[in-house]
Order: C-alpha cells, then sequence, then structure tokens
C-alpha cells in the first residue's frame, strides 16, 4: 500500500487519478527546485503529471527539462506518497499519486520552458523547510539525512 500523505479524502468527493514523477537534484549539499509564482508561491520538487502513453522515466526527464531547465541521468526510484488535492489549473480534484526518484543533474539547457516556474537552488535545510508539501519534504530529509 502507498502511503497516503496530507488531508484525508473528502467523504462524496470523486478524485481522478494523477501519476507524476518528481526528482531529488542534488547539487553537493544544495538541491534544485522549482518555484510556481502564478497563483500562490509554491516551492516543489521538479516533475509532473505522467501523460498518457509516457512512462514515469519519460516524464521525469521532460517535467525537469520544462519546470527547471537542466538535463539529468541516472535517475533512482526512491519510492512513492500520494496526496489527495484540488488543482485549480485543471479545476480538478486529484488523487495525485507521486512517484520520487533521485537523479544527476548535469547540466542547465535552458531556462524553464513551463510558465510561472523559476529555477532554485537552496541547501538541504533550507530546502526542506521550503517544500510546500509534507511529502516532498518527507522524502527530501530522508534523502539529506541518509547522505551528508
Amino acid at each position: 500500500m502507498i502511503r497516503r500523505i496530507g488531508e484525508v479524502p473528502r467523504r462524496g468527493q470523486r478524485y481522478t487519478l494523477r501519476p507524476g514523477a518528481y526528482a531529488i537534484l542534488p547539487i553537493g549539499r544544495r538541491f534544485l527546485l522549482t518555484a510556481e509564482t502564478d497563483r500562490d508561491f509554491d516551492i516543489q520538487l521538479p516533475g509532473g503529471g505522467i501523460d498518457p502513453g509516457e512512462s514515469p522515466l519519460q516524464a521525469l526527464y521532460r517535467e525537469v527539462r520544462e519546470e527547471i531547465g537542466w538535463s539529468i541521468s541516472k535517475p533512482r526510484r526512491l519510492g512513492a506518497f500520494r496526496r489527495y488535492v484540488f488543482m485549480p489549473e485543471y479545476d480538478l480534484w486529484a488523487e495525485k499519486l507521486c512517484t520520487i526518484f533521485v537523479a544527476k543533474p548535469t547540466r542547465q539547457l535552458h531556462d524553464p520552458i513551463e510558465q510561472y516556474h523559476e529555477t532554485l537552488i537552496l541547501d538541504a535545510d533550507d530546502a526542506i523547510s521550503a517544500l510546500g508539501n509534507d511529502g516532498d519534504r518527507m522524502f527530501l530529509r530522508a534523502y539529506a539525512g541518509s547522505n551528508p
């Protein structure tokens, strides 16, 4: 069973399954993150939804390029969590199934191409406290603690 992080699903609310792939991207003791700036400022692990016909790894490579403009290599799956949220950009109640990977950032290709995204590089403590959801924080805290 995949652990639920965050709010309990609302009784009577229908949720659409939204699988996604997200990356912990270490550069020494700092981490690449994305800041979504259009609605509420939200800092996240780079990544996002897996499109139909796409594998989790294909989605991971694509989303990292779109959101922060970096190429990555050697992705390794760390685990997964689920969370139940309303996604206003899609007008959708979603059961987000979030698969977390760690990967090596290889080089910056360009600025973010996804609108309202900015690339951040934060040290471990600042990154953990800045992340906008408990699941991302849980995985980054565990990774940073096991890779001092």
